[in-house]
């Protein structure tokens, strides 16, 4: 037996010296990251908690709209003409990943979020959001399917949901998307028409509620009004370009477009209406008011607005041990305003803010990784990055 024990211990050594550099465990089972720690990434830049480098891991992407990690360190990042393109261990795979929906890849459309179903160990899920081509134009759509990486495909496609009414218009397609207790959550734009965002009988401007697998929960606000989609969780939006949930109370949490100023962070809640366009602090882009009330009797006032417009986007909330003193904290790019914005919160009260990356380019996406870093995709040129605390 002694001697069996002997070998034993020689073929597991050779196993662990033969490691592939680019698995993301260390020796001791810690997880190091997707990607390498710099040795050198230039100055720091700083802020009002700490310095901190921009380490660029991926280029060459084609404007990134999402990004979500995989288990062995896979990255799946989609691009809003139509790609999803898969980074293993660093490097772009330069070949999109095949079965893809088609897309209306035009103004705002194509293929906008992925996100990995909380349970990916186990059950392989990926769902995308994308907009659909329907008679008579496209819609938000959302599908689910899983990645066959040695095929590299998506395979057991399953459409879940497609909004209606599908339109000609190119603009406000929404598309974010949130996992959580076997839910999901998907964000559908006004598509442009603003009124419809007020009328349950269109998913126009509103927040969708599914089971995972695509159901209609029968606890849906909506779902015994004749009058209303069943879908519908929450209405009154014009464009949520983030969505996330909150990592101490998990409350559902999103950002949305105003028009000229107004844009809002707002906490979802079940059945609420959020005002648009009956109240808004924006005003129209020629400059004529699209309102003149701010607030109204039975609609809910945002946690934050900004007037002039930042046009937000992704959004993460802080978490892990990385950055201590950003612990909690919302963080959302911001396309129009090219810049990160940290948002700090007091329970679901915003206390300060702080402009990063000012001028960076238009920041698309923002993720908290399974290294605990928080990663940015940069649609001006094609990078995704990460904060790294100077030392």
């Amino acid at each position: 037996m002694k001697l069996q024990h002997l070998l034993l211990f020689i073929v597991f050594a050779a196993l662990a010296g033969c490691r592939d550099s680019s698995d993301p465990q260390t020796d001791d089972g810690a997880f190091t990251g997707y990607f390498p720690l710099p040795q050198n990434t230039g100055a720091p830049v700083t802020s009002e908690a700490f310095d901190f480098h921009v380490q660029t891991v991926v280029d060459g992407l084609s404007i990134p709209w999402s990004m979500a990690f995989l288990p062995d360190g896979l990255l799946l990042v989609t691009e809003r003409a139509g790609s999803l393109r898969l980074v293993n261990a660093g490097e772009l795979d330069p070949v999109a990943i095949a079965g893809t929906p088609a897309v209306f890849a035009q103004g705002q459309g194509g293929l906008l979020d992925v996100v990995a179903h909380p349970d990916y160990a186990n059950n392989g899920w990926i769902y995308l959001s994308y907009s659909a081509i329907e008679q008579g134009g496209s819609h938000t759509a959302l599908m689910r399917a899983r990645l066959d990486i040695e095929e590299h495909r998506l395979v057991e496609q399953e459409v879940l949901f497609t909004g209606q009414p599908a339109t000609s218009a190119t603009q406000h397609f929404a598309g974010r998307i949130v996992l959580q207790d076997g839910y999901v959550y998907l964000s559908a734009g006004d598509r442009g028409v603003m009124d419809e965002a007020q009328n349950l009988a269109t998913h126009n401007g509103s927040i969708i509620r599914l089971h995972d697998d695509g159901r209609v929960p029968a606890d849906n606000p909506f779902v015994d009004e004749a009058d209303a989609l069943p879908e519908i969780w929450s209405y009154g939006h014009r464009n949520t370009q983030g969505l996330a949930l909150h990592p101490l109370d998990g409350t559902l949490w999103n950002n949305e477009h105003g028009p000229r100023g107004g844009d809002e962070i707002n906490v979802i809640r079940e059945a609420a209406n959020y005002g648009w366009p009956v109240i808004t602090y924006g005003i129209d882009y020629d400059g004529t008011p699209i309102s003149d009330q701010t607030e109204m009797e039975g609609m809910e006032q945002p946690v934050i607005y900004w007037t002039p417009s930042i046009a937000p986007s992704g959004m993460a909330f802080v978490t892990g041990d990385r950055y201590p003193d950003w612990q909690n904290n919302i963080m959302t790019g911001a396309l129009a305003g090219q810049e990160l914005r940290r948002v700090v919160l007091d329970g679901h009260t915003v206390t300060h803010q702080e402009t990063l990356l000012l001028g960076s380019g238009r920041i698309r996406d923002v993720k908290m990784g399974p290294d605990g870093f928080l990663y940015i995709a940069n649609e001006s040129n094609g990078t995704i990055a990460r904060l790294i605390p100077a030392e």
